[in-house]
């Protein structure tokens, strides 16, 4: 193999090329979990490679020695559960059992870093096909991963981040082919940049994502850290998803990422939340934001009034709507001087009443509320309503609350509309300097919102009617007679050509 460097774009085409062994065979939403899950244990497998060949460049042959050395890698890799061993038995049966097998190894060789994290992929399963048709299709998976353009040995790769970077390109794709589902798992980039920009994480800060997904807009939040603290990773990640195989992704992307500080949770959020401290209460953080599922049914509402964490004092939200319950939860994870979140909601959760609408009077009461964007639609995949993001702070600066239209700038798409970076600047400008811009925002103060019945409507507070120009009538008259006269002239001409070709009466 050679060790000529390599650039991310052609890690991405590999590893998305071999999505082609299941294409036209099995469904996106199943294989995905197949590729991810290869791609990872690729990586920690040429990375244990990687550096056997090194301790043996350095102490000969000394199996006792490297062995033992090698006991202090980031991944223990079990002699006989590599990649590479998959590989070389690829043509015999049993690829998918033998898959199986060496990740529960793996699993079980890093302690509590992988625990469980591969049990929701089992790579023998009906799912792809008899067994003489599955054994094909792993086989050849083993093979394009095993490619030299796949070579993903730190020697050749370099950056980690090369690696993290092609799993989320992975992952964005699956989602724009997931349809509905994939708002489970994958927020678009361009919102995790914004959420991430305008909240502004700190060195020395906590940050949470209750309905983590894949862990991308967490790990956006540990990004701007780094980008605004020369590097630095003094923060910590904190996240809960319930879906496992979607868990499972998240542990994956993390160390994928170089986000060993971290501390993903599986389990439903409401209706047990894991992120307790050691006296058994919701742990309180920095930065807490999240894009929660859309108005979700069956959130947990029959136990919600008794909840002996306090989340819903402020009232229950209806049975088949969970916005205001994560909404709900979040405030209350929030530390009480440091604390700001930011979630993306459904329009409806501006101005639905009932129980709903007494939540959010006793959260603009409170003065918790901070800051309503309107975004685009079709930004989210599954969805082509539009959006809104809703940032919270424990201590404000003021008594108002700013909106800000972003609604109709945006980039258009087939399929997806997105965000440019010359949008997601302009809300962020607008953000931080907090003023009314004609046709773009408005800064309200609490009473005028109580006069409109605490309804947070965009339209109420920023006008973004445009009057159509008037019409000359006696322009448009002028100008409609020099163009029948100017019709008349060449009515006369054509009909001369006519005469002179012999067509004329």
């Amino acid at each position: 193999m050679t060790n000529t460097q390599i650039n991310q774009d052609e890690i991405n085409k590999a590893v998305w090329a071999a999505c082609d062994t299941f294409r036209g065979t099995v469904d996106p939403s199943i294989y995905k979990d197949f590729i991810l899950t290869m791609l990872f244990l690729k990586y920690i497998s040429d990375v244990h490679k990687d550096k056997q060949q090194e301790l043996k460049n350095e102490y000969g042959d000394a199996p006792e020695l490297i062995e033992e050395m090698m006991q202090s890698q980031s991944f223990k890799v079990p002699t006989g559960y590599t990649f590479w061993d998959l590989f070389d038995a690829r043509h015999e049966a049993g690829n998918g059992s033998r898959i199986d097998k060496a990740l529960h190894a793996i699993e079980e060789a890093n302690g509590t870093k992988l625990k469980n994290v591969f049990q929701d992929i089992s790579f023998n399963t009906d799912k792809l096909g008899d067994e003489k048709q599955k054994n094909e299709i792993l086989r050849h998976l083993l093979e394009d991963f095993a490619k030299d353009t796949l070579n993903l040995r730190p020697s050749r790769v370099g950056e980690l981040d090369v690696i993290g970077n092609a799993y989320e390109y992975l992952i964005k794709h699956f989602a724009a082919g997931s349809g509905k589902s994939a708002g489970e798992f994958y927020t678009p980039p361009e919102v995790s940049d914004l959420l991430s920009i305008i909240l502004e994480p700190q060195q020395g800060d906590t940050i949470c994502d209750p309905a983590c997904g894949s862990g991308s807009l967490l790990m956006k939040c540990g990004k701007q850290v780094q980008k605004n603290f020369d590097g630095s990773k003094q923060y910590a990640l904190f996240g809960q998803e319930a879906i496992g195989s979607t868990w499972s992704l998240s542990k994956m992307n993390m160390f994928l990422h170089g986000e060993d500080n971290h501390r993903i949770e599986w389990g439903d959020t409401i209706r047990n939340p894991k992120l307790q401290d050691k006296d058994g209460g919701l742990l309180h953080f920095d930065v807490v934001t999240a894009n929660p599922p859309f108005s979700l049914d069956k959130w947990g509402h029959d136990n919600a009034e008794n909840d002996h964490f306090g989340r819903f004092r402020r009232g229950v939200p209806p049975k088949t709507k969970g916005d205001y319950a994560f909404i709900s939860h979040m405030i209350e994870t929030l530390k009480p001087q440091t604390g700001r979140m930011g979630v993306v909601v459904p329009h409806g959760v501006l101005f639905r009443s009932s129980s709903e609408g007494k939540i959010r009077k006793q959260l603009i009461d409170e003065n918790l509320l901070d800051t309503v964007i309107g975004l685009p639609e079709k930004l989210f995949f599954g969805t082509g309503i539009p959006a809104a993001i809703l940032i919270f702070k424990k201590q404000k600066g003021d008594n108002k609350v700013l909106f800000i239209d972003a609604s109709r700038e945006f980039k258009s798409g087939k399929n997806q509309n997105q965000l440019t970076p010359e949008n997601i600047q302009k809300i962020v400008d607008t953000y931080k300097a907090r003023a009314t811009t004609d046709k773009y925002s408005y800064l309200a103060t609490l009473e005028e919102i109580a006069d409109n019945d605490y309804n947070l409507n965009i339209p109420r507070y920023v006008d973004t009617f445009e009057e159509e120009e008037e019409i000359d009538l006696v322009a448009v008259r002028t100008e409609r007679l020099a163009l029948q006269n100017e019709l008349a002239d060449l009515e006369t001409e054509m009909a001369g050509y006519l005469k002179e070709l012999g067509y004329g009466a």
